[in-house]
């Protein structure tokens, strides 16, 4: 079909047809009626001939562009796809099984690609301009997204979509797919089940935030959870549960309400449960003081390499925020809030596995005592393909009691090296 023409139509249809666009959602009768008066001025004024199979042609791509999100729905819909990278109208990119590829497709120009942000973020309270080029939204589906744009983005606008995994919501699942063992997976439902305060750590895209949603699958349904989030991702299947997003400033600079605001205001809410879709900040504090003063049974995404990343990386919000506290008084509010690190990677192969679960066990000398409970070690690279196994390192856990006394029946022999 020809581009010329299909631009024609296009602009025509943004020109006099605005407000089909500025509706929640599309009028697909209405977009037809209004392509069709169009083409036939298009064709009448400009004497152009347009077959029945043409105007079906340019029919169906009008209808994919301005419909639900235009020619990315279908990789949407793709179970295989796991992340969408658009760099700029003419590069896309996928993340497939764990693995990276160019897209067989594109974006006419910057102005088709800059109508998909505008349809992104229709919905949500969030904006891109000059004064404040890049924003994180979520689609409906609880997909997260990225939006960055010029100047900041040098060769056009720039769109990260990290797709929510639906077929991931319970312990089997990741089971299933490799992320661990049962021994873990027993262990880690005992310690959502006794209150325990875990930390889901990792890098970007290591799978953490679905790990994190399945853990709280474990919390028990009576419970009011209180989860707080830059972009909404979690997904709980509870019914007494409250969500809190922070907001950005105003195009003024003003009304920027963080997440640490939203912590602090959440400790008058009646939290029997907090869940932080990410720490990066003096929200650090916070967190570790609450759960020392009763808020047990806590959760929250940091990103961290290893689990003494996460240790370093706590000391340093806390240090920086603004707070006067010494470096020791740092340390001893980690080791009394926090139980459990658990490590998520994503390997060379693709395949996300939990590669650490480790314990604090108190100080020595000062410092944070981390030990490894259960670790992934790699064997060997063959084939692209990554083989290794889980083992436990013969440590029980310091807080084992704490399964007693809540009524949970777990073997130690889980621990058993080997």
């Amino acid at each position: 079909m020809d581009k010329i023409l299909k631009d024609k139509v296009r602009k025509k249809l943004i020109a006099e047809y605005n407000e089909l666009f500025s509706r929640p959602t599309m009028d697909e009768a209405a977009l037809k009626t209004a392509f069709d008066e169009i083409l036939n001025d298009i064709a009448k004024e400009e004497h152009i001939y347009t077959s029945d199979q043409d105007r079906k042609v340019l029919m169906t791509e009008i209808l994919i562009e301005f419909t639900g999100l235009g020619i990315i729905d279908a990789l949407l819909s793709d179970p295989t796809v796991t992340e969408i990278m658009i760099n700029g109208p003419k590069r896309v990119y996928l993340e497939r099984n764990g693995k990276k590829e160019l897209a067989q497709l594109s974006f006419d120009d910057e102005q088709q690609l800059n109508r998909l942000i505008s349809k992104i973020l229709m919905p949500t309270r969030r904006h891109v301009d000059e004064a404040v080029p890049f924003t994180d939204v979520s689609l409906k589906d609880g997909s997260r997204v990225n939006i960055i744009i010029p100047p900041l983005a040098v060769d056009g606008a720039i769109i990260t979509i990290r797709k929510f995994l639906s077929e991931i919501r319970s312990m089997e699942d990741l089971l299933g797919r490799g992320t661990l063992d049962k021994r873990m997976a027993d262990f880690l439902i005992a310690s959502m089940r006794a209150r325990l305060n875990l930390v889901v750590a990792g890098a970007t895209g290591s799978g953490k935030t679905t790990t994190l949603g399945v853990l709280s699958t474990y919390i028990d349904k009576d419970e009011r959870i209180i989860t707080i989030e830059d972009t909404p991702e979690l997904h709980l299947y509870q019914d007494h549960v409250v969500r809190l997003e922070t907001r950005q400033p105003n195009i003024e600079g003003k009304g920027e309400i963080t997440t640490r605001d939203l912590f602090k205001n959440s400790l008058r809410m009646r939290p029997e449960r907090i869940i932080l879709g990410e720490i990066r900040g003096g929200e650090t504090l916070d967190m570790l003081q609450a759960i020392c003063s009763g808020h047990t049974g806590s959760l929250a995404v940091m990103h961290g390499n290893t689990p003494q990343d996460v240790i370093y990386r706590m000391e340093t919000m806390i240090l920086t925020s603004g707070v006067p506290i010494t470096l020791d008084a740092v340390h001893r509010q980690i080791a009394a809030a926090i139980h459990l690190i658990v490590q998520q990677d994503q390997l060379l192969d693709g395949t996300r596995r939990i590669t650490h679960i480790a314990q604090i066990n108190g100080l020595k000398d000062g410092q944070v005592v981390l030990e490894d409970i259960f670790v992934y070690d790699i064997e060997s690279v063959e084939d692209g393909k990554v083989k290794g196994k889980w083992r436990a390192t013969g440590v029980i856990p310091v807080f084992y009691p704490l399964f007693k006394k809540a009524g949970i029946d777990l073997a130690k022999e889980i621990f058993n090296a080997g």
